[in-house]
């Protein structure tokens, strides 16, 4: 009896507290790691429909949209889904005053209409392959104890260019192959992936639906918004990637998504593929405390003053609403998130719970006689304690200043035209001149508002000088104190009056005389240039940091990997294709206060609110409403489904991910998190931690009965049962 307690006892100590929810799989492991708890909870697919690197699979329909966000391939014709915030940029690009498609919405009656983007792309996920043995041999080629290759992204992608070979990246055009790190540098896996640059917009609802609730509903549950935007990939003729032509072709896609509209039920299986972004699963205790008291403080702090006054800018004026739309947006996304995760950290006791992992791993470490593992956390303890002045320095300089005002990053090399000015060659000058208008053009571009910058240069420079000692800011900033005696407004003015950027006349006078004492002596530049230094100065300073802790941190994670057991463990999201699975449930926030799985439209008339932009609502979507004309989009009780909730490990990068029913159909399109979820990037949060996904069915809804585009569902597969 004592003997079978000990091996239980045992059991528990080594075993990670993994949630069956909780995690973001690696495709090639997902066999061998979680495969049989996905099946006892309700999948019904097998392995290989899944991830096969052999032939196709759910894999090949997922794709990276832009910069950092996923999507789905849902037609033979190369038709993808993603979120409309995914879609965003390009939606403001292609609107005007005239044609305001960001407040109207767009659809593309024809494929004629479809609007090419330039700079957008989508990428497919041809092959993964483990290398951890290829790298690692080449790893001990280096002499040098504390190079940081084993994370260094030239190193490792310049690895996988030899591995694969020059022929074979000629002769697969658009193909590029990278190396990833994972576990802090213990395993690392090839990526071959395929990318698409001739990507057009087909459709895209109003914002009022497709960001209903706007920031204050942003990182909230219950939701209520349309979160969609359509889009199609163009290849050449033979499916290759190509530059944009008119004679470019849809891409037949290896893979599509079949498209469920049986809908959800509570506890229903629901899993989601995509590109995670970032998490900090192997976060230390002290960490966990910088991230609360420096990072997220400061980014909360700086982004309301910042928010506050470009809000209220954007109330007064339509054309500044569309110019600054997008970075309001961008600025509260991460300004949520930072409050939700500090709300985690201490409703969690995220400190005491690593606190005590790290405890595990010391007193398994000491019985193993493995006294590395027991140094790096001295080591990392150490270094957390060190860099913390910089660190919040640097925070502080970066959300105020280098983020936070836009003239920060106006053209500060001036050297190249300066000389050109010394030596009075006209063809040089002319040409260096053109080269110095592109600059300010590229800063001073449609969507800035000088007023607006104005205003919240004049907050945020104030909340910098109150936060950060004087003798600690940058010597430039004396000039404040010495010339306007400590007036930030009256410095501000002058800024703007004097610098050749303050205005397009100012930029026009030096044009039609330049001089290099205008340029020398130009106080926004000056300014500009101040920032810079100032924050280049702080980065060297704190990347000196970085070789010990990537070593240690390195030598922590391996620990914990030898203790736990590897296959019980994911790696850290790095913005590398993952599956997360769980079920379809709502959540209890608070004592007595449960929320279920499924909005509907219902809600959305509740929250209406005509006087406030971000509950209005169309007066199409009213009437159909009132005339309860959903077709087969509804629910057995008669309403309209909007979006629902499921208990996924998500983060950011997994917006416009498809989520996926126990067959592999598509039923949503995950885009947000609840805010009491989001501290899920240092620890998952089973009682909280909620994806929110658009529903398939209101997508399909808004496309055929509100849009009238009903010609792209002919595209679909659309599955009843």
């Amino acid at each position: 009896m004592k003997k079978s307690i000990l091996i239980l006892l045992v059991a528990l100590f080594v075993l990670p507290t993994t949630k069956a929810d909780e995690g973001m799989w690696l495709l090639p492991l997902l066999k061998q790691q979680k495969f049989a708890e996905m099946q006892a909870l309700g999948l019904k697919l097998q392995d290989f429909d899944i991830y096969d690197p052999e032939s196709a699979s759910l894999k090949d329909g997922v794709v990276i949209f832009g910069g950092g966000c996923t999507g789905e391939v849902v037609s033979p014709d190369g038709l993808v889904l993603t979120n409309h915030h995914c879609g965003y940029g390009q939606i403001q690009q292609h609107s005007t005053v005239e044609h305001d498609y960001l407040t109207d919405g767009f659809w593309a009656m024809s494929r004629e209409q479809e609007l090419p983007n330039p700079g957008l792309t989508v990428t497919f996920i041809d092959q993964i392959e483990e290398v951890t043995d290829y790298v690692k041999k080449e790893l001990e080629k280096e002499t040098d104890p504390n190079s940081m290759n084993f994370l260094s992204p030239k190193y490792l992608n310049g690895l996988a260019a030899e591995k694969v070979g020059e022929q074979f990246l000629q002769s697969n055009p658009g193909t590029s192959v990278e190396i990833r790190a994972f576990y802090g540098g213990n395993k690392y896996y090839m990526f071959t992936k395929k990318t698409y640059s001739d990507v057009r917009l087909v459709g895209a609802p109003p914002s009022s639906i497709g960001k209903f609730g706007a920031d204050t509903d942003n990182w909230m549950w219950p939701r209520h918004t349309g979160d969609f935007s359509v889009f199609r990939i163009y290849a050449d003729a033979h499916g290759n990637p190509a530059a944009y032509s008119e004679t470019n072709v849809p891409l037949r896609p290896k893979r599509w998504f079949k498209i469920s509209l049986k809908g959800v039920e509570e506890n229903d299986f629901a899993m989601i593929i995509g590109f995670p972004g970032r998490t900090n699963k192997y976060y230390t205790s002290w960490e966990v405390a910088e991230r609360r008291d420096i990072d997220n403080t400061v980014r909360i702090n700086i982004r309301e003053l910042r928010q506050q006054a470009m809000l209220e800018e954007m109330l007064k004026d339509p054309k500044i609403r569309i110019q600054y739309s997008s970075k309001y947006a961008g600025s509260t996304n991460a300004y949520k998130n930072a409050i939700g995760t500090n709300w985690a950290i201490d409703k969690r006791s995220f400190e005491q719970v690593k606190k005590e992992e790290q405890d595990k791993l010391i007193a398994w470490a000491n019985k193993m006689n493995k006294p590395e593992y027991s140094k790096a956390l001295n080591t990392l303890e150490q270094i957390v304690s060190d860099r913390k002045d910089l660190r919040f320095r640097n925070w502080v300089l970066d959300e105020a200043l280098a983020r936070g005002i836009e003239f920060v990053r106006v053209p500060t090399n001036i050297q190249p035209l300066v000389d050109a000015l010394q030596k009075k060659d006209k063809t040089v000058q002319q040409e260096q001149l053109l080269l110095f208008e592109k600059g300010y053009q590229r800063f001073a571009d449609k969507d800035y508002a000088i007023a607006v910058d104005k205003k919240i240069s004049k907050v945020l420079l104030k909340e910098y000088r109150r936060l950060i000692p004087i003798n600690a800011q940058p010597s430039y900033f004396n000039v404040i104190d010495q010339k306007f005696k400590g007036n930030v407004d009256l410095f501000i003015e002058h800024l703007f009056d004097k610098s050749i950027f303050g205005s397009d006349d100012n930029f026009n006078r030096f044009k039609a005389k330049p001089s290099v004492k205008a340029l020398q002596e130009d106080p926004m530049i000056l300014f500009a240039k101040a920032v810079m230094d100032e924050r280049n100065t702080l980065t060297k300073a704190i990347a000196d940091f970085d070789t010990g802790y990537s070593i240690a941190h390195r030598t922590y994670v391996k620990g914990l990997l030898e203790m736990y057991q590897e296959k019980a463990n994911f790696p850290d999201a790095n913005s590398s294709i993952r599956l997360t699975y769980g079920q379809v449930k709502g959540y209890e926030p608070r004592d007595c206060d449960y929320y279920g799985h499924q909005t509907t439209l219902e809600g959305v008339m509740e929250k209406e609110d005509p006087n406030n932009w971000e509950f209005v609502v169309p007066d199409k979507l009213k009437a159909l409403y009132k005339a309860q004309d959903y077709g087969p989009y509804k629910l057995s009780n008669g309403k309209m489904p909007v979006a629902f909730c499921a208990t996924t490990h998500t983060t950011g990068g997994n917006s416009g991910s498809p989520v996926l029913n126990a067959n592999g159909e598509l039923i949503g399109i995950n885009f947000d998190r609840n805010w009491e979820g989001v501290g899920g990037d240092i620890q998952y949060l089973p009682d909280y931690q909620r994806s929110i996904i658009v529903d398939i069915r209101y997508v399909l809804f808004v496309i055929d009965k509100y849009a009238g585009a009903s010609y792209l569902l002919k595209e679909m597969e659309l599955m009843n049962q």
